[in-house]
């Protein structure tokens, strides 16, 4: 396996299925540099899920986890999300290029009048996941799943040839209005989505 990339939306568990595999590779949840993709075997989050595939391109032989949640879930965990970073996105204060245009990208928010309305979002999902489909039709590099779901979490390590020993769960993290629990979880395979080598902290042109 060359990399692993999770390429659900955030709010879709990208934070728990990254911490759960911090106990078999080194994981980025987030990554804005090349180091950092070079330094990961996973990378998940942004920008992995408006770039997948232009990541496929680089990365040839990867494996690619599309994480699924029901509407009704994903909807209200999306909204207090946006209306927590859009002031940051829409003012003077600096945030990250790469997350500002996948988010942007994503979510169209430099074209929607109100970009917390359900309908919108609901487009926006859906839009997402047929891109993935179709994107991924008749491969066998892509493994879809819903992280609440029995059984999840075997089809997961299955999928990366581990095994699976009737005791893991995936932990429960940013429930709720949490949004930043992996920068609290500390680790020794947690890779700096800033990490910087020989070019500094440029990141790829694509």
């Amino acid at each position: 396996m060359n990399k692993l990339f999770i390429i659900g939306l955030p709010r879709t568990g990208t934070t728990s299925i990254s911490v759960q595999l911090l106990e078999h590779f080194n994981v980025a949840h987030t990554a804005y540099t090349k180091r950092a993709f070079e330094l990961a075997e996973v990378v998940s989050d942004c920008p992995c899920f408006s770039d997948y595939q232009q990541l496929d391109a680089l990365f040839p032989g990867s494996k690619f986890v599309y994480l699924q949640r029901p509407l009704d879930q994903w909807l209200p965990s999306i909204q207090m999300l946006l209306k927590k970073m859009l002031p940051s996105l829409n003012g003077q204060a600096y945030v990250n290029p790469i997350l500002k245009r996948s988010f942007i990208q994503t979510f169209d928010l430099n074209t929607v009048d109100d970009p917390f309305n359900g309908a919108h979002l609901t487009r926006c999902y859906q839009r997402h996941e047929q891109s993935v489909i179709d994107y991924f039709k008749d491969r066998e590099n892509l493994l879809s799943i819903d992280i609440s779901q029995t059984g999840s979490l075997p089809q997961l390590l299955d999928f990366l040839g581990l095994p699976f020993t009737g005791d893991e769960v995936f932990p429960h993290l940013n429930i709720g209005k949490r949004v930043d629990n992996w920068k609290t979880f500390k680790h020794a395979h947690k890779v700096n989505p800033n990490a910087a080598g020989k070019e500094g902290r440029k990141f790829f042109t694509y």
